[in-house]
């Protein structure tokens, strides 16, 4: 299973988590208490953070999203040769894709996205065709996120591809 598809609480309690200040707007909460979180997931290394919120717990929130994100377009492991998972499966209705950028199965589905990416080297239109959607539908799922975005971009220009517009 990719990390980016575990469980909330599992990948959590998996992570190394610092507490830390930051400076910045939010008053005297924000600056004397250690409100900033920092997620490592010692397995990849992948860290992300969060700090633009007063309240730790809400820190802990956003940045337990970001590295899920984090996860899902840096960390690769093999595609599935059976074809698409169950999730992804049940996220597309015809060669469309259903799912918001801040559902819980978004990181999932563009992990398992960019997995596919990867071992078609950065063909877009195969690796949409093997995940049963259309082209356009995979750069819209991809567009949702800048992160997954840039991520690939750069994919393309590393296998030699033209960029996509």
């Amino acid at each position: 299973m990719h990390p980016a598809a575990l469980p909330l609480d599992e990948l959590l309690r998996r992570c190394v988590e610092t507490r830390t200040r930051r400076g910045g707007p939010g008053g005297q909460h924000r600056n004397k208490v250690e409100t900033a979180v920092v997620l490592e997931d010692p397995v990849t290394g992948i860290t992300a953070e969060a700090s633009e919120r007063r309240s730790q717990a809400e820190n802990r929130r956003v940045a337990l999203s970001r590295l899920r994100l984090a996860l899902a377009v840096s960390h690769r492991q093999p595609a599935d040769p059976g074809g698409p998972s169950e999730l992804w499966r049940s996220r597309t209705r015809g060669r469309q894709l259903v799912i918001a950028v801040d559902h819980d199965d978004y990181p999932a589905v563009i992990a398992e996205a960019f997995d596919r990416l990867h071992a078609l080297s950065y063909d877009v239109k195969a690796a949409a065709e093997s995940l049963g959607v259309s082209p356009s539908q995979l750069v819209k799922l991809v567009r949702r996120s800048v992160v997954a975005w840039t991520t690939l971009s750069r994919g393309l220009a590393a296998a030699g591809r033209p960029p996509l517009r």
